[in-house]
């Protein structure tokens, strides 16, 4: 009974009564012990803050500790790295599908001249970076940050005729969200980012320079820029989620205290590798004014003279125990915050065969496309081609319907002698279909298919013999001659 109780069953025991009845009853019904407020659940904090308020105030500290992470634990840029080599890699590859016959090649090919607005380093505000590039800058900051943003900037063709569309983009970080407006007429702003009656991002309020620059060249001012000009790249946990968080935030204090204890065990070893000696005279003894002299620079092989009285002693060094097994245990848990395999992460293949290696990898292979697909090409590539086609209607120029098919980096395979042949005999079974295995293997059918008619062509014009197939796996029907022949 709590003082409330006995105050009102001293003077109302039937409504004293009816309150601990009610308690007991309520803690019968208690079904989740985490929902419980006791000893073993102190100091978990649970607050019901929506999608975005979570990291509200926050955001900037946690990059900052992200970046530094990233800069000086070996650990985290290994996971940013694995994370964007898996994601973009060599890059996601656009390319222009067409429903047409030989008649559309012309059309075909003015689209692929402007394609190449994104293919080289035009399409960069800076100069610098082409499509892919931009990829791996993007996937890199989101892991990083959280959250990064692509700037459309009009150009006028006049002033830049070199270009084959009107506009380039420039890459920039969360940094540059204004947070000090919190208003544009009836809107609200929130860390930068305006917000219209329903809920959705209308605007964006940006600084015209990075705020942690070394040296600002103007006065930092902000811009109001619509939605339509921006890409907000970052990835969906919840619900009406429209900010980002760093990747590495869950482990962030796992982490640090991997390092800290890496720093202690270095730190210990570097004790063990010391042959210290301590000098024990004898009582009475007479002490030089350079006793000991000679032992600092104890070589292999070296004869020190002691003073009389005096005797060596070795310290006996500490010993590393537990190293592996405890660094092991805590890369396995900062793997799994990020979603990606132990083996990638720390580079250790101890005890790894097929299946296992294989097993592993489909989990991370699961994840990887799905940040493709909904982060990568959903957000990124989508808002590129959006910007792509916006860029067509501006020239002018009258093109014809196309699809344009984003596809992913070749997918690394753990054993392809035993995995290209599963996916032959899927093929063969009606399973999967030609096109769909190549882009799962980050090949563009439409140019293997080009590619093959253009071996084919060279082969007959050569008088080499075709390529024959058996088991749906292509082989030189010169080598089964010659086999048999033996």
């Amino acid at each position: 009974m709590n003082p409330i109780d006995r105050v009102v069953s001293f003077f109302s025991p039937e409504a004293g009564y009816k309150r601990l009845r009610a308690r007991a009853g309520a803690a019968q019904l208690m079904n989740f012990d985490a929902a419980s407020r006791g000893r073993r659940t102190y100091g978990w904090k649970a607050p019901g803050s929506s999608a975005d308020a979570a990291a509200y105030g926050h955001r900037g500290r946690l990059r900052n500790l992200s970046r530094d992470m990233i800069r000086n634990r070996p650990y985290a840029a290994r996971g940013r790295d694995v994370v964007v080599a898996n994601v973009v890699g060599e890059g996601i590859a656009p390319s222009i599908r067409m429903e047409g016959t030989a008649t559309d090649e012309p059309d075909k090919a003015r689209l692929q001249h402007y394609l190449q607005h994104l293919l080289t380093q035009d399409a960069d505000a800076l100069g610098e970076y082409d499509l892919f590039e931009m990829q791996g800058i993007v996937m890199s900051t989101v892991f990083a940050d959280g959250e990064v943003l692509a700037r459309r900037r009009m150009r006028n063709p006049r002033l830049d005729p070199h270009l084959r569309l009107p506009y380039q983009v420039e890459l920039i970080e969360a940094d540059y969200l204004d947070p000090t407006v919190q208003s544009h007429g009836e809107n609200l702003v929130i860390e930068g980012i305006e917000y219209g009656p329903t809920g959705a991002i209308e605007a964006y309020h940006l600084y015209n320079e990075h705020p942690g620059a070394v040296q600002n060249r103007k006065a930092l001012t902000s811009t109001r820029v619509h939605w339509s000009d921006i890409l907000h790249i970052r990835r969906f946990d919840r619900a009406g989620q429209l900010r980002g968080v760093p990747w590495l935030a869950p482990v962030m204090m796992t982490l640090g205290e991997l390092g800290d204890y890496q720093e202690a065990q270095i730190l210990k070893q570097r004790m063990a590798a010391l042959m210290a000696v301590i000098l024990e005279w004898d009582d009475g003894a007479k002490r030089p004014a350079n006793a000991g002299a000679g032992l600092e620079e104890l070589a292999p092989g070296a004869v020190v003279n002691l003073p009389a009285g005096a005797k060596p002693n070795f310290t006996d060094p500490p010993k590393i125990d537990g190293y592996d097994e405890f660094m092991r245990r805590g890369l396995g848990m900062v793997a799994m915050g990020l979603g990606i395999s132990y083996e990638s992460l720390a580079g250790d293949l101890k005890g790894v065969n097929f299946s296992s290696g294989r097993m592993g990898r489909m989990e991370m292979d699961r994840l990887i496309r799905m940040w493709q697909r909904n982060l990568m090409i959903g957000q990124f590539c989508r808002g590129m081609e959006r910007w792509f086609r916006e860029g067509l209607a501006m020239t002018g120029e009258a093109l014809p319907a196309f699809t344009m098919d984003w596809t992913p980096p070749r997918r690394i395979l753990v054993d392809p002698t035993k995995e290209i042949p599963a996916m032959v005999k899927e093929v063969e079974a009606g399973l999967n279909s030609r096109q769909r295995t190549q882009r799962e293997l980050g090949r563009d059918p439409d140019t293997i298919r080009a590619e093959r008619a253009q071996d084919a062509q060279a082969d007959k014009a050569s008088g080499l013999e075709p390529v024959a197939s058996q088991g749906g796996l292509a082989v030189d029907s010169n080598k089964d001659d010659d086999d048999e022949g033996d």
